[in-house]
């Protein structure tokens, strides 16, 4: 669940301190929650110094930070113990506020002036980190200037359900004690597609009741009749809840979409029964003479049906892997359904059917329903007949008939495409407008900015948030984005598709903006920024794999199955900037290799030299050259560096050689190995499993011995489940032979049932 706070008073540092304190501290210790997320920026004190000023003064980088640390404290002193009372000793040491920070003084000159803070540096409250900008947007309302949202995880086992509706009736609490200036806007509940998708399975569930019990009566042709597989139903769901309860089962989709299948198999033991009883019935024998009789000749049949069919669901009760414990509970569920169906048709039904059942025979007139749908059924069940026995007369038309019949289903099976799951419509797209490698904070701000009005724009989307300003890779702007309902626009792919191309006008940016999957399998190293999908090279030799990875991006590119471009996480031409130490120099001047890069890492890291105390927070204080002293590599001849000795200062570009170049942005690895991953999504008209084989026949291509591909995430897991499939087929197949062969106790006649 994501919940915004939005103010239009307050500075970002400010709301982030009402976010932790007033609101996720709240809902944190709420049943249920595991911990709550903050995407903000946490306020800080941010010293911005002047390296002119600084030199000036006769004043390195790292004298100033240590200035800084000592000029403030927080710890205790001890206490007085008097006669009768005890003192505990608080200095007041510590400095809070900016104010505070600008009247520290830092130094004295050769005379004793004092050298105030102020005097080198701008002291603002400012953020951590000022890199990132955040967009929010909620149609029908004006954006806010400051914003941060908070997502809600729920404990393992928890219920979702529960724990949202425990969070929503706390938020209109904390919105009056919050100040008037901030508010609380939920964006986003996972809970309610969860109510959404119960509803809908339960209206399902019960309109196939209606269904079955319509064509039921329809058959039968007396309501009396009709009522035994009637509650023939209910009991044997009732059977059903008491199981789940014990194995510790919830109501949830799985669980119900497992009854809403089992609705056919659970009356057709009663059916199979109350039939053959009324056909006695129908033959001259009285309702209690034909209950018994059924009873002794029917109750075989209906054991053989009902374990052969709950067999056939036992492989998936034990099928391996992420999937197997996803489907474990419906397989469970289905065949404990299906079990209890069995017992009720051979307890209740035919108690039932020896008390309700009227006679039937000669001189008992058929109802009306029985004669109408006798008009109907009779010739049907004739031409059946005459189609039967002219089968039975050629029999060997039966081995043909079975081999093209599994050649077929062989056939059409290879056919259809293959994908793990269905993507659903979640109402949620979520994805990266990746900009070129290096791209500054401020470029990902102007392109933040060019995104708003072509995602307002689209009427399918409700709200948005927007990230600008990461680091790392695939600089660029991150985004959620949340639509409408269902009824009001497009299906969610229609919709990606529109923002992906209205979005490709930008020049320089691609965009992958991907749809959330209704169930969402998270596992191992399945995440990749640049796609829903993912596939990893790997080898011990780093050249190998970035050959290796280059020639398969351009293989992969040829194929017109992916929604985007599949990109890489390995960028070569990331701008950096190689300070060159001149030992020489440096022994000459007597500075160390120490001190050098401590100056560098006070002055461009932007690293806190102090940690604030409060009662219930702690905020940084940074120290870091100016905003315009740190934007080319030219800025770096206004710092000075100060020898071992302590004499006159040199500048550092004395000691130092930049040069610029492009390399690699960072090196990643999988089982300790180079690796490069793919990121990718298929098109809505391409199967998963089309895609994969692509991948696979083209890695087969390019990749040398030396480098191994595998995938990741969901491809990996359908990859392991087409490996399972034809085991589990086989041990269904084995597991209704065996129970079968018990029950016919021959080796054919399983065989023909099958």
């Amino acid at each position: 669940m994501y919940v915004a706070l939005t103010s239009d008073t307050l500075t970002d540092g400010e709301l982030y301190r009402y976010g932790t304190t007033e609101v996720a501290q709240r809902v944190n210790i709420l049943p249920g929650v595991s911990q709550v997320n903050i995407y903000g920026v946490k306020g800080a004190i941010r010293i911005k110094v002047d390296p002119g000023k600084l030199a000036t003064r006769n004043m390195t980088f790292d004298e100033l930070a240590a200035a800084v640390r000592a000029g403030t404290a927080y710890s205790g002193a001890g206490q007085f113990d008097g006669k009768n009372k005890s003192f505990t000793l608080q200095p007041q040491g510590q400095l809070e506020t900016a104010e505070g920070y600008r009247d520290l003084i830092v130094k004295r000159g050769p005379n004793g002036t004092p050298v105030y803070l102020r005097d080198v540096a701008r002291v603002v409250d400012g953020v951590e980190n000022e890199r990132l900008s955040r967009h929010f947007f909620v149609r029908n309302f004006q954006p806010p200037a400051s914003v941060i949202v908070f997502a809600v995880s729920r404990q393992a086992g928890a219920n979702a359900v529960q724990v949202a509706k425990s969070v929503r009736a706390l938020l209109p609490g904390l919105q009056r004690e919050l100040p008037g200036s901030i508010r609380l806007i939920p964006v986003f509940d996972r809970s309610q597609s969860i109510v959404n998708s119960l509803h809908d399975v339960q209206f399902t569930l019960v309109l196939a009741f209606a269904l079955v019990i319509f064509v039921i009566f329809v058959f039968l042709g007396r309501a009396s009749d009709t009522l035994i597989p009637m509650v023939a139903l209910p009991m044997s769901f009732l059977i059903t809840f008491v199981a789940m309860l014990v194995l510790g089962y919830s109501i949830n989709n799985l669980t119900l979409m497992a009854l809403t299948l089992a609705i056919g198999f659970l009356v057709d033991d009663a059916i199979v029964f109350l039939e053959n009883v009324v056909r006695r019935a129908e033959a001259g024998e009285s309702i209690y003479r034909a209950t018994m009789n059924s009873a002794g000749e029917i109750s075989f049949t209906i054991l053989s049906m009902t374990l052969s069919l709950a067999a056939v669901f036992i492989p998936l009760a034990f099928m391996p892997g992420l999937l197997g414990r996803i489907f474990r509970e419906f397989a469970i569920t289905i065949i404990v359904a299906i079990l209890a169906s069995g017992l009720v048709s051979l307890t209740l039904t035919p108690l039932m059917c020896s008390r309700i059942l009227k006679e039937r025979g000669a001189g008992h007139r058929k109802t009306w329903t029985e004669r109408f749908v006798a008009r109907f059924f009779n010739p049907i069940r004739d031409a059946y007949g005459r189609t039967l026995h002219w089968f039975l007369d050629r029999g060997w038309i039966a081995a043909p008939v079975l081999i093209a019949c599994v050649i077929g289903v062989w056939f059409f099976f290879k056919q259809l495409p293959f994908t793990l799951l269905p993507t659903g419509d979640s109402g949620t797209i979520r994805g990266f407008f990746i900009v070129q490698e290096g791209a500054s904070p401020e470029q990902q701000r102007q392109l933040q900015t060019q995104l708003d009005p072509i995602l307002q724009a689209n009427p399918a989307v409700d709200k948005y948030f927007t990230v600008a300003g990461r680091s790392g890779l695939g600089a660029g702007v991150f985004t959620v984005l949340f639509l409408k309902d269902k009824k009001e626009r497009a299906d969610i792919e229609t919709v990606a598709a529109q923002l992906r191309k209205a979005c490709s006008s930008i020049p320089g940016v691609l965009p992958t903006l991907n749809p959330q999957p209704v169930l969402q399998i998270n596992i191992g190293a399945a995440g990749s920024q640049f796609g829903r999908y993912s596939y990893v090279i790997s080898g011990i030799d780093p050249k190998e794999v970035y050959d290796a990875a280059d020639k398969l991006g351009a293989k992969l590119r040829d194929y017109p199955g992916f929604a985007n471009s599949p990109r890489s996480d390995l960028f070569r031409a990331t701008p950096n900037l190689e300070i060159q130490i001149d030992r020489g120099r440096t022994g000459t001047y007597g500075v160390s290799t120490t001190k050098l890069e401590s100056l560098l890492r006070a002055a461009y890291s932007q690293n806190y030299v102090y940690l604030i105390k409060t009662p219930d927070d702690q905020y940084q204080v940074i120290v870091e050259a100016d905003d315009k002293a740190r934007t080319s590599p030219q800025n770096l001849s206004e710092v000075y560096v100060k020898p071992d000795n302590g004499s006159t200062m040199i500048p550092i570009r004395a000691v130092t050689k930049a040069q610029e170049n492009l390399g690699l942005q960072s090196v990643n690895h999988l089982n300790q190995f180079t690796s490069v991953t793919f990121g990718f999504d298929t098109k809505p008209d391409v199967a998963l499993g089309d895609v994969i084989n692509y991948i696979q026949k083209s890695a087969a291509e390019v990749l040398p011995p030396t480098v191994t591909g595998e995938l990741q995430g969901e491809g990996l897991v359908l990859q392991q489940l087409f490996r399972a499939l034809p085991f589990l087929v086989i041990a269904a197949v084995f597991v209704m032979y065996v129970i079968l062969g018990i029950l016919y106790e021959s080796y054919v006649h399983p065989v023909t049932v099958l």
